[in-house]
């Protein structure tokens, strides 16, 4: 199975990120704008939370705050669960299951170095198990 490091490589080490001070309206822009379903939230380089398209309809939306009025910093989630590039993909698919996330910051040395999405956990073990039938079933045709 295949380590954080090798699915960033084959990915790329994009990292869309926001200020917490930002309204959310730009957050959600940002989003949209990247293709992506969460940002990380940075401060002085250091991550200081996520937020997420979930965030937004749960404690915005569904709450009818303001989106220009509203600060990221009062709907991101502060408490964010991280991996590190040695990690492999059955362990960041536990983490993402048992926390009910879909997004995972990756930091080395306490520094973020990409982002991993359910998606990109889901593709990578696809791509495993094809490979290991492929080869199965060579092995089984001689």
């Amino acid at each position: 199975m295949r380590t954080v490091s090798q699915l960033l490589d084959g990915k790329g080490r994009d990292i869309v990120a926001i200020g917490p001070a930002a309204p959310v309206l730009d957050a959600i822009r940002m989003m949209a704008d990247r293709g992506v379903g969460a940002l990380l939230v940075m401060q002085a380089g250091q991550l200081v939370g996520i937020v997420s398209e979930r965030d937004y309809a749960r404690k915005v939306i569904l709450k009818g705050r303001s989106s220009a009025d509203t600060r990221v910093e009062e709907i991101m989630s502060s408490e964010v669960k991280t991996v590190g590039p040695n990690s492999r993909v059955h362990g960041c698919m536990k983490i993402m299951t048992e926390a009910r996330i879909r997004h995972l910051p990756v930091l080395e040395d306490g520094v973020v170095v990409g982002m991993l999405s359910i998606g990109d956990l889901v593709k990578a073990v696809i791509e495993d198990q094809q490979l290991e039938i492929d080869q199965l079933q060579q092995y089984i045709a001689g």
